[in-house]
């Protein structure tokens, strides 16, 4: 039996970055001998166990022959007799297809890797020192998963180019439909990981240059030449926006929902009915119908979908804000349901930020709107509701009326904080 590091931690550790996960291959070993050696097994669809003291992954060294189309169409082989090389030949990857021999640097049973002892059989070090992503064999093109992964790798490191053969092989398997067969799930899970790198830009340029966006996201791909609004730059379109939108979200550390939501904010702009162009009048009731198509078929979470939609409405309003009056402030507010989640506008204004800073000339601007904002929601919560309920209970008055004087004593304590000095 041989053991060897393989896989992100090989790679992180060869470009000077932090480890997080350490994987491990097994080979010449069976499943019964890992078992018997305390190894727990957690693998359903191949040989993976987890080590009994430091539970890192050890997966038996394994090919895998395409036997349908998809994701899931695999047959997996694993046994003594598969090698390392033709373990590492089935990955995505030749920066990712790097192993290091384990060494026992103790009696405890524990591994170190040896990386004075690198089995490279793809050249992968050569391209990480060339920053290349490039394809380790011809059967990447048998599992269309990798062209998100390849994606993803892009957009977290944004200094890597792809191979023009590997972009060509990913042009290819998206002209023969393979894209098509990927479930919801697993596109979701690749484009979430995607937005949270840092540079999620990249991710989609990546897939638009390949074809897979006009297919797994046409509504994305169809902003890329449209005009924007003559005083945001003219000579950048919608696309570009988007792609520094997303940029700009992972320069201020923003969560997943805030990142979707700057991904879908502005999806009506690609419907603009010519004769409105460049003004796209209404495009925000336009981006929030798309937006719920995209959300269904991708199946995104909940949490991801409510933020984007009242961003998607609100953008505009919120960018605006700063000419509202009181009674407009809380009636932005309410639709925003500022008031049952604080936090979750907290995030909505996040995006907008986004939005507006996301634009040639104005990244290093300021965004009052979203401190102002705040300020009006703390102003509006001053308002001791429980005493208006009450009040309005022992005259007799019914939930309508309630909130009715809820709703207008929180106006008057905006204004009130509007003519306060500052």
């Amino acid at each position: 039996m041989q053991i060897y590091m393989v896989g992100g931690a090989v790679r992180d550790t060869l470009l000077g970055l932090k480890v997080a996960d350490r994987d491990w291959v097994v080979v010449g070993s069976t499943p019964e001998e890992l078992a018997a050696l305390g190894y727990l097994p957690v693998g359903k669809d191949f040989p993976v166990f987890l080590h009994p003291d430091t539970r890192e992954e050890y997966a038996l060294a394994r090919t895998e022959r395409k036997t349908a189309r998809g994701y899931h169409g695999f047959e997996v082989h694993a046994a003594p007799d598969v090698t390392l090389e033709q373990d590492l030949a089935r990955r995505d990857l030749t920066i990712n297809s790097i192993a290091a021999s384990a060494r026992i640097p103790g009696g405890a049973g524990l591994f170190d890797p040896d990386f004075e002892n690198l089995i490279d059989p793809y050249n992968g070090k050569q391209d990480i020192q060339a920053k290349v992503l490039r394809h380790v064999t011809d059967a990447f093109r048998e599992d269309p998963v990798r062209i998100l992964r390849v994606a993803r790798f892009a957009a977290r490191f944004a200094h890597f180019s792809v191979a023009p053969d590997t972009l060509q092989l990913m042009r290819d398997m998206v002209a023969h439909g393979e894209v098509d067969a990927l479930v919801p799930e697993r596109v979701w899970q690749e484009l979430a990981r995607g937005l949270m790198e840092a540079t999620p830009s990249r991710m989609f340029e990546v897939l638009r240059e390949c074809g897979a966006l006009q297919k797994l996201l046409p509504e994305v791909a169809k902003l890329w030449g449209v005009p924007q609004r003559a005083d945001y730059h003219p000579e950048v379109d919608t696309g570009i926006h988007l792609m520094m939108v997303l940029d700009m979200a992972a320069r201020l550390g923003a969560p997943l929902p805030v990142r979707f939501a700057c991904l879908t904010h502005d999806l009506g702009k690609g419907t603009t009915p010519a004769d409105i162009l460049p003004r796209h009048i209404g495009h925000e009731e336009r981006s929030a119908q798309l937006l719920k198509g995209v959300c269904e078929r991708l199946r995104v979470p909940v949490e991801c979908r409510e933020i984007a939609d009242v961003v998607a409405r609100e953008h505009g309003n919120i960018h605006r804000s700063s000419e509202f009056g009181a009674a407009a402030l809380v009636r932005l507010l309410e639709r925003c349901d500022a008031f049952r989640k604080p936090q979750r506008f907290a995030d909505i204004l996040l995006a907008c930020e986004c939005d507006a800073r996301g634009r040639l000339g104005l990244e290093e601007s300021r965004y009052p709107q979203r401190a102002r904002l705040m300020g009006t929601l703390a102003a509006a919560q001053s308002v001791v509701t429980s005493v208006i309920a009450g009040e309005a209970q022992a005259a007799g008055l019914d939930g309508k009326k309630i909130g009715e004087m809820v709703h207008n004593a929180r106006v008057a304590a905006v204004a009130a904080s509007q003519e306060a000095p500052a």
